[in-house]
């Protein structure tokens, strides 16, 4: 009998439409509500995307998935909630939680690890499904690390040592396609994060260590990269994943009918990895100046509106044109920010406001990268930026600049048909393993109030080191005297807005929960409790955004 190995997953959820992802153990036809489709292949794993179409705005309608005509999910042993459609409807505040770097699950740490509080995801999923749906989220926006590529659990080290040589080559890290089915198995298998993502619609971008960490740090990390003997198949074998697990489901019915390669894979007839092998390697060479790969998305949820940037892949690195990402990229972000909406919310999975410390580090050392101090120091900065994680936007000025400027003139009302500006801009991140709130201002006045809002890890750990260094880093006398030492040292790029922290930072387990009813705003932050009690979401910060 045809069983599901992964998912089912929610994706992307309109408001007459949703579409499910799931990965089953051989071909089949999969059916959700009396839609079909026939699975596809890749490299001899089986998937499919099932568009469900014909559903009324603002109900909520659960399903089964049944493999040719046979019942899948859900598990007949189940005692939560049945997996539903909420489709959206103006008539409801939107809610949207996110968050990022979620590493494996609990049941693949050791017994006697110590580190991990209590995976925030899973316990987000008990909550929900303990309370009523009309406080549910619309959506999850997972904005980074989904999976870890280059730090495996020992379950996932086993299964390599099985398969191959770990003596060379990628080692105890993933290597190719295959191994990343693993860690995707691995991370969506805890049953309460798998209703989870069964319930509500999910959307998500990567960040470095879906890759490799440092991934696109720079030009010269490429180069590096390029002459290591298994780099080659690890970026193919990354981002042909990323293609299935991740990407087809953040887009719309209307972009999927579109999608040139998804149309091809689908409809084909033979196992369509030659051809995503192809579309990944195109893809990969985007940052050494090549035609792009897009990305990047676009969500409505009613009158609010997600842009989610790819900061990693979209990368132009190549020699004397550095910038987060392409000029092409940047327009379409212009284009997407045009219109009438109550919020605007920016996902990238870097934070675009950083503590002020830490961002004038970043703009120093980019300032010495690029020879300002002569090529030894170069040399000596780019060792710097690597070992410290120097590669936010803060360590791409002009890029970094430039969104300042387009979240301005949003701000303004400058992009909006009606001349109305939104209630609220906000850059949701990840990445930085802490949570915090800041708010921008600029010296000529904006109408919006326009924050950064960072929510990391779901699932993780940081060093008590690194949280000292995250505090001092906040605080006013360390930015004077970070901005005059490194000053003196090489002069930095002037800087055309200020920001003050709001919230944070906050450490643990954490996710965040943002409510938009009408123009009025509130941002939650809950973090899991530790490890050695009762798993259960604690709230440790609230912040009205707007109360208009």
């Amino acid at each position: 009998m045809n069983q599901i190995s992964i998912g089912p997953l929610l994706r992307h959820v309109g408001s007459s439409s949703a579409t499910i992802w799931v990965e089953t153990d051989q071909p089949c036809e999969v059916e959700v509500l009396g839609h079909r489709e026939r699975t596809w292949s890749v490299a001899g794993h089986h998937y499919a995307l099932v568009l469900v179409e014909g559903l009324e705005p603002g109900t909520s309608t659960p399903y089964e998935v049944r493999l040719d005509g046979t019942l899948a999910w859900p598990p007949e042993t189940s005692n939560r909630p049945p997996s539903r459609i909420r489709t959206l409807s103006e008539d409801r505040p939107v809610r949207i939680a996110f968050g990022s770097c979620r590493y494996a699950t609990a049941a693949a740490l050791p017994a006697d690890d110590n580190h991990f509080d209590a995976d925030s995801l899973a316990c987000y999923a008990r909550t929900l499904a303990a309370v009523g749906e009309d406080t549910w989220p619309d959506a999850v926006l997972m904005v980074g690390d989904q999976v870890y590529a280059d730090e495996t659990s020992e379950q996932t080290q086993r299964r390599i040592r099985a398969r191959r040589d770990i003596a060379k080559g990628a080692q105890d890290q993933v290597a190719d396609f295959e191994e990343y089915t693993w860690l995707y198995a691995e991370s969506w298998a805890d049953p309460d994060v798998r209703w989870l993502m069964s319930t509500i619609g999910i959307s998500m971008i990567f960040d470095d260590h879906d890759v490799r960490d440092d991934w696109n740090t720079s030009h010269l990390w490429r180069e590096d990269m390029k002459r290591e003997s298994w780099w080659q198949e690890r970026i193919v074998g990354a981002l042909s994943s990323y293609w299935v697990y991740q990407h087809l489901g953040n887009l719309s019915p209307d972009e999927l009918a579109k999608n040139d390669l998804y149309q091809r894979v689908r409809t084909g007839n033979g196992d369509a990895e030659a051809a995503l092998r192809e579309f990944a390697a195109h893809a990969d060479r985007e940052a050494d100046g090549a035609k792009g790969t897009r990305w990047s998305y676009r969500r409505d949820f009613g009158r609010v509106r997600l842009v989610m940037i790819d900061s990693r892949c979209g990368r132009i690195l190549a020699e004397g044109r550095r910038s987060m990402v392409s000029e092409s990229e940047f327009d379409w972000i212009e284009e997407q920010v045009r219109g009438d909406y109550d919020h605007l919310l920016i996902g990238t999975s870097l934070p675009w406001l950083l503590p002020r410390a830490l961002h004038d580090i970043e703009s120093w050392n980019e300032v010495l990268c690029a020879g300002a101090r002569g090529p030894r120091v170069a040399r000596w900065g780019e060792k710097m930026r690597r070992a410290a994680d120097l590669e936010h936007w803060a360590s791409f000025r002009k890029s970094f600049d430039r969104l300042a400027v387009l979240l301005a003139s949003v701000g303004r009302g400058e992009r909006a048909t009606d001349g109305r500006p939104p209630a609220t801009v906000c850059v949701l991140s990840g990445d930085v393993h802490h949570a915090y709130a800041a708010q921008a201002h600029y010296q000529q006045h904006v109408d919006s109030p326009i924050y950064q809002l960072t929510c990391s890890p779901l699932h993780n750990y940081v060093p008590a080191a690194m949280k000292v260094a995250f505090r001092i880093s906040w605080s006013r006398a360390a930015e004077r005297s970070t901005r005059r030492l490194l000053g003196w040292m090489a002069k930095l790029p002037p800087m055309t807005i200020a920001w003050n922290r709001l919230a944070g930072p906050y450490f643990g387990n954490e996710i965040s929960t943002l409510t938009f009813d009408g123009r009025r705003a509130e941002s939650v932050l809950e973090r899991s409790a530790p490890s050695d009690v009762p798993a259960e979401l604690i709230e440790v910060g609230r912040l009205t955004l707007s109360s208009d």
